[in-house]
């Protein structure tokens, strides 16, 4: 394989990812984190996306209990949305994997609609949450509970509609919920100025969350559209292994250069 880069049990390939998956054995990766190229929204220098084939590859290395977090948006196309995205998950549930959430990635300061335009502004991306089987790990991010010092009346509806109350205590923290809001552009994103000469950047934040929450350290995280490097840049500092492929020589650097200037393993979890 045509290894690009490799230190710190970070290794990024300079290859087309199906020619990889394809070499990979059955049930041998446990999370992918990857923001496709979907819709055609950005310009890839002419890289085609056979999305079925990736998917099929995908449903056979995935190993039982693993997690791909699947990043994507649809194009708007004649003032409309294209539902590709939707689309996508049905195709990866036809396969066998579990649509186990559908998390929403909310931009807080989103690129404006046209005053034209007959629709809100677009501040929002999909990652699906798909499994194979029940995911092996998770480690939910906390939050300090708003009444976690409490007790409280639980009400829950029974199949017969009936409302029901069970005297409960509240928990001091509690998860978050699966809208994960982030700024994104300039200085928000990442602060590596080299990243941004890739079109579409990951925000390192919401990569950070991602691989906390479904792996654990020591594991392996795989993103078959390295693209920037922001899933092998989070992987090093979280102190987890990485494999990445990537199509383009251009891309392959920036992730390179963005490597070689973070620290190692900035931050450390006690899973």
């Amino acid at each position: 394989m045509p290894l690009y880069y490799s230190k710190h049990d970070i290794n990024v390939y300079h290859e087309d990812c199906l020619t990889y998956l394809k070499n990979q054995p059955d049930s041998s990766i446990k999370f992918t984190l990857t923001s496709p190229p979907y819709d055609d929204i950005r310009d890839y220098k002419g890289y085609s996306f056979p999305f079925e084939e990736i998917a099929k590859e995908l449903w056979r290395t995935t190993q039982p209990g693993g997690v791909i977090a699947w990043n994507v948006a649809d194009a708007t196309v004649k003032g409309s949305e294209t539902g590709t995205s939707m689309r996508q998950a049905l195709y990866f549930m036809s396969l066998g994997f579990r649509l186990h959430d559908t998390m929403i990635y909310a931009k807080k300061n989103p690129m404006p609609a046209g005053v034209s335009s007959k629709r809100y502004h677009q501040a929002w991306e999909y990652i699906f949450i798909l499994s194979k089987d029940a995911p092996e790990t998770f480690n939910p991010i906390m939050t300090k509970a708003k009444y976690g010092h409490l007790g409280a009346n639980m009400k829950h509806r029974g199949r017969d509609g009936e409302m029901n109350y069970v005297k409960t205590k509240r928990n001091e923290y509690t998860k978050v919920r699966n809208i994960f809001e982030y700024s994104v552009g300039g200085g928000h994103s990442t602060k590596d100025k080299i990243a941004f000469q890739h079109p579409a950047i990951m925000p390192e934040q919401l990569a950070r969350d991602m691989i906390s929450t479904w792996t654990n350290l020591g594991d392996t995280v795989f993103d078959p559209f390295t693209g920037s490097g922001t899933t092998a840049k989070m992987s090093l500092l979280l102190n987890r292994k990485f494999h990445g492929t990537e199509l383009s020589s251009e891309y392959c650097e920036i992730t390179k250069q963005r490597l070689e200037q973070a620290p190692t393993a900035l931050f450390y979890e006690s899973n």
